[in-house]
């Protein structure tokens, strides 16, 4: 039990770099549009989704609050396909064990959590441990951001924000196992791209998952068959 939990936290660190890049990102927008210090805190605390917060902060003064709510809905919509794959592992869980998982999953542990039940050593204390590990990180540079307010450059100046997105690359890297997750894994990439061209707002995200995700399950029921 401590055991995984320690290593599910220990194995969110060649992630901190990113999300403390982007955490102290938001804390400047959050400035920017008239949070205090305190409020970005609070925000990184309650909501934890930081494409969320960066939508959210951008339609802050413009949209009303149920357009930032939908907007943000359908961002996070992703979250179903990604705690469909993952509910098979914890499905004997009891259900404020279930609940809690789901709380805290993002983006980041989510993807440590799946790989490591794939290679059969995961367990819900090695999630837990990885979802603390990116929550105790996350508002906590956003903070910081929000204390250093403008003082700060923006991280794309340098090429700092494709640590995020660099990072996952590498996090994707262990699913490459088979021709399949390769197919797969272009695929939906490659839909991602052309949906970001062609549809509104952030459905190209939803897309690209669903078809992706379907692709998956076509070639995995030929290959069986």
């Amino acid at each position: 039990m401590r055991r995984d939990f320690g290593r599910g936290l220990v194995a969110t660190a060649p992630l901190i770099p990113g999300v403390v890049v982007f955490g102290l990102l938001y804390g400047v927008m959050a400035r920017q549009v008239g949070f205090s210090p305190w409020e970005a805190w609070a925000m990184s605390l309650i909501v934890h989704a930081g494409s969320a917060q960066f939508v959210a902060l951008g339609m802050w003064e413009t949209s009303s609050a149920i357009n930032i709510i939908l907007t943000t809905l359908i961002i996070n919509l992703r979250h179903l396909l990604m705690g469909a794959s993952v509910a098979p592992y914890i499905h004997g869980l009891p259900k404020p064990w279930q609940a809690l998982l789901a709380l805290w999953m993002s983006d980041e542990s989510y993807a440590l959590a799946i790989a490591e039940y794939e290679r059969g050593r995961g367990s819900h204390w090695y999630f837990l441990g990885a979802n603390v590990g990116i929550y105790l990180i996350w508002p906590v540079s956003g903070f910081l951001g929000a204390l250093l307010g403008t003082a700060i450059p923006s991280p794309d100046r340098y090429g700092l924000d494709l640590i995020f997105p660099l990072a996952f690359l590498g996090l994707l890297t262990s699913f490459l196992q088979d021709r399949i997750s390769v197919i797969v894994a272009l695929s939906a990439g490659g839909l991602a791209l052309l949906g970001a061209c062609l549809l509104p707002g952030k459905w190209y995200i939803v897309a690209a998952g669903l078809l992706g995700s379907g692709l998956g399950l076509l070639l995995e029921g030929r290959a069986k068959r």
